[in-house]
C-alpha cells in the first residue's frame, strides 16, 4: 500500500469526490432519497422556525404597542384619601423629565344599548385635550370627530361596538349604569342617552368592542364621584425602562400614592406569550434533529456502499484525515444547503405572510385569523435578527455534528478488510 500522503486540508479532490457522492446512481438511488428528505427536512425546520419566531415576535410587538398605546405604562392610585387633588399632582407628573402625558381617568362598568342589541362596556372618562394627545385614538378614527368631544354629551366608540350596536358617528348610545341616583326605595340605575361624535378602531378586537370615551367632568357626574378620579395614567418615552421612573413619579406626586406598572398589570398574559414562545421553538428544533439524524443514517449508508472506494483512495495514499473530509463535506453539504434554503424561504413568508393568509382564506373561504380569537385585525411578523442568527447556527451546527461520526468510521475503515469482502 502506497504511503499516505499529506494533501492540504479540503484539497480539490476532496470537493469533487463529495461532490460526485451528492450526485448518486441509479443504484445508489435509496441513499439519494435519504439526503432529499433530511435536505426538506433541515430546509423547512429553519423556515418554520424563523416563520414562528417573527409571529410571536410580531404578537409581542403589536399587542404590546395596542395595550401601552391605551393604558398608561405607569398607573398611579390613591392612598389614605381620594384624588382629589388629581389635576395638581397630574400637572407635577408631567413635569418629570421622560413623561409624555400624566392623563387623570375614571374607570367604570355600563351597559350600552341602542334599538338593536346591548352590550357590556367599560366607561373610560378622561380629559379632551388627553384624549387627543393619544395618538391611539386620535390617529384612528374612522367616523365622525373628537372636536366636539369635550361638549359633555358625547361619547367615543370603538368600531367592533359600534358595529355590534348597529350605530354610526352622530346616533345615540344609552348607558345604563348599575349605580345611580339613590332614593328612598334604594339605588336606581342611572339611564343616560349620549351623542356618538367619534368611532375609533385601535386595531385590537377587544379594545375595540369594549372601550366608551366620556369626558371627565360628565364622567364624575356620571359615576357620582366627588370631584376625584380613580387614577392617573402615566406615559412615558421608555417603557421599558419603567423601573427609572418610579422614584421620580413617587416624589412629584407630594401625596402617598400606590404605583402599578405595565409589566405587573399584563403579566400573566406576556408570560404566557414568553413560555409558548420558548416551547414552540424546543419543539420546532426537533424537526431540525430528526432531518440531522436523516443525514447520519444517510451517511452510514453511503460509507457502507463506498467500502471498495475508500480502499482503493487508502492504497493510493489518501491518509484517513482526506477520507474524513470527503465525507465531512458530503454530509455538511446537505446541511449548509437546507439552512440556507430554509433562511431564505422563512424571510420570504415573514415579508408576505399577511398576503399569505388573505389568498389561504380566499382558497379555502374560511377565517384563518379571527380579530376576536387572537386580538388583532391582521397577522403579524418581525424578524428579530438574533433569534434568526441562532436559529441558523443552530441549524449549522447540528448539521455539522451530524457528519462527524459516520466521517470518522470512513476514516477507520480497513482496507485490506474493505476489499476482501468487496
Amino acid at each position: 500500500m502506497t504511503e499516505p500522503v499529506r494533501t492540504p486540508p479540503f484539497a480539490p479532490f476532496e470537493w469533487l469526490l463529495s461532490g460526485r457522492y451528492l450526485r448518486a446512481r441509479r443504484r445508489e438511488g435509496f441513499i439519494s432519497v435519504i439526503a432529499g428528505f433530511s435536505f426538506l427536512g433541515i430546509m423547512l425546520g429553519v423556515a418554520t422556525l424563523i416563520i414562528v419566531m417573527a409571529v410571536m415576535n410580531g404578537f409581542r410587538k403589536e399587542l404590546l404597542d395596542k395595550i401601552l398605546g391605551l393604558n398608561g405604562h405607569l398607573l398611579v392610585q390613591p392612598l389614605e384619601s381620594p384624588l382629589t387633588d388629581w389635576k395638581d399632582v397630574a400637572d407635577r407628573i408631567s413635569g418629570v423629565q421622560g413623561i409624555k402625558l400624566a392623563a387623570p381617568v375614571i374607570d367604570g362598568q355600563a351597559l350600552a344599548s341602542s334599538p338593536f342589541n346591548a352590550s357590556g362596556v367599560l366607561v373610560r372618562g378622561i380629559r379632551a385635550d388627553d384624549l387627543n394627545n393619544l395618538s391611539s385614538i386620535a390617529n384612528h378614527i374612522k367616523q365622525g370627530t373628537l372636536e366636539g368631544f369635550d361638549d359633555g354629551q358625547g361619547v367615543a366608540i370603538g368600531r367592533r361596538l359600534a358595529d355590534q350596536l348597529s350605530l354610526h358617528a352622530g346616533d345615540s348610545v344609552t348607558l345604563v349604569a348599575p349605580r345611580g341616583a339613590v332614593t328612598p326605595m334604594g339605588t336606581t340605575p342611572r339611564i343616560k342617552p349620549y351623542k356618538i361624535t367619534a368611532v375609533f378602531e385601535i386595531g385590537m378586537s377587544e379594545y375595540d368592542s369594549t372601550f366608551v370615551f366620556m369626558p371627565l367632568k360628565e364622567a364624575q357626574a356620571y359615576f357620582n364621584r366627588n370631584n376625584d378620579v380613580t387614577a392617573i395614567e402615566v406615559y412615558t418615552t421608555n417603557p421599558d425602562r419603567i423601573d427609572a421612573f418610579r422614584k421620580s413619579v413617587t416624589e412629584a406626586a407630594g401625596r402617598p400614592v400606590f404605583l402599578v406598572d405595565w409589566r405587573q398589570r399584563n403579566s400573566t398574559f406576556f408570560n404566557a406569550l414568553q413560555v409558548e414562545r420558548n416551547v414552540m421553538f424546543l419543539i420546532l428544533t426537533l424537526i431540525v434533529l430528526v432531518a440531522a439524524l436523516n443525514i447520519v443514517s444517510g451517511l452510514i449508508m453511503l460509507v457502507k456502499d463506498k467500502g471498495s472506494d475508500i480502499a482503493i483512495l487508502r492504497t493510493m495514499g489518501a491518509t484517513q484525515g482526506s477520507i474524513m473530509r470527503i465525507f465531512l463535506i458530503t454530509g455538511a453539504a446537505i446541511g449548509v444547503v437546507g439552512t440556507l434554503c430554509g433562511f431564505a424561504v422563512g424571510l420570504l413568508i415573514c415579508m408576505n405572510i399577511e398576503s399569505i393568509r388573505q389568498f389561504l382564506s380566499w382558497v379555502t373561504n374560511t377565517e384563518l385569523f379571527s380579530p376576536e380569537l387572537y386580538f388583532l385585525s391582521k397577522l403579524p411578523a418581525e424578524v428579530d435578527f438574533a433569534e434568526t442568527s441562532a436559529v441558523v447556527i443552530m441549524a449549522l451546527t447540528l448539521s455539522f455534528l451530524a457528519t462527524l461520526y459516520p466521517s470518522w468510521r470512513a476514516a477507520r475503515l480497513d482496507p485490506v478488510d474493505a476489499l476482501r469482502y468487496e
